[in-house]
């Protein structure tokens, strides 16, 4: 095996630690499948942090998120996991979306963008539908900023509608979930791997014509 991949588990509940989170139990499981396959996993609960809004690497004033991206920029693979509340993707979600906007103005030494050859894992759980939608959206954002979303790279639990029962009440994981997490980790650090190997070229603008 090659030398191991980074990834990191970016948990958008919006729950502070030690509150126990369905949103870092689901993503648990994928960490699971990424470490058998050679990965490295660290878990950030991004609401214990300040992360100011606004779209710029640094906001000034204590604001946390450079610490944060300094994470993202290490690692190959990025697991951004998700509640789902009112159908949508959490606000801190939406908090990681915007500053890692930050990014479409960022090259690095080959003058492409900053986080390209990198890999995004949706995870999204809920009591309530939305999560094909959650998924979705991350992946579309994500893209646009340069990271890439394997096939099958989705992964979500929703629970029966205005329920009372969470992932993390339940006693095992179901089979599907446990499958579509061992796909999506297969598949990201498949992904990541052959990126490593291969990055993607850098672009230029077409060259004008009279």
């Amino acid at each position: 095996m090659t030398e191991n991949l980074r990834a990191l588990i970016l948990n958008c509940t919006l729950k502070p630690s030690p509150a126990p989170s369905s949103t870092e139990a689901l993503a648990g499981v994928v960490a699971t499948e990424l470490r058998d396959r050679g990965c490295t996993v660290e878990s950030l609960r991004v609401v214990d942090h300040s992360i100011h809004p606004g779209v710029e690497r640094d906001m000034g004033n204590g604001d946390q998120w450079p610490e944060i991206l300094k994470r993202v920029l290490e690692s190959q693979i990025l697991i951004l996991a998700t509640p789902t509340w009112v159908g949508q993707h959490s606000s801190v979600a939406q908090r990681v979306i915007e500053r890692l906007d930050a990014e479409l103005s960022e090259t690095d030494a080959e003058g492409r963008p900053s986080l390209y050859d990198r890999i995004v894992i949706p995870v999204v759980v809920g009591n309530e539908d939305g999560a094909h939608h959650i998924v979705g959206i991350i992946a579309q954002a994500l893209s646009d900023v340069g990271f890439v979303v394997p096939a099958q790279g989705g992964v979500y639990w929703n629970g029966e509608a205005m329920s009372g029962t969470d992932f993390i009440d339940l006693d095992t994981t179901p089979d599907k979930v446990r499958i579509a997490c061992a796909a999506a980790a297969a598949n990201a650090s498949h992904l990541a791997r052959l990126l490593r190997a291969d990055p993607f070229p850098a672009t230029t603008e077409p060259a004008q014509t009279a």
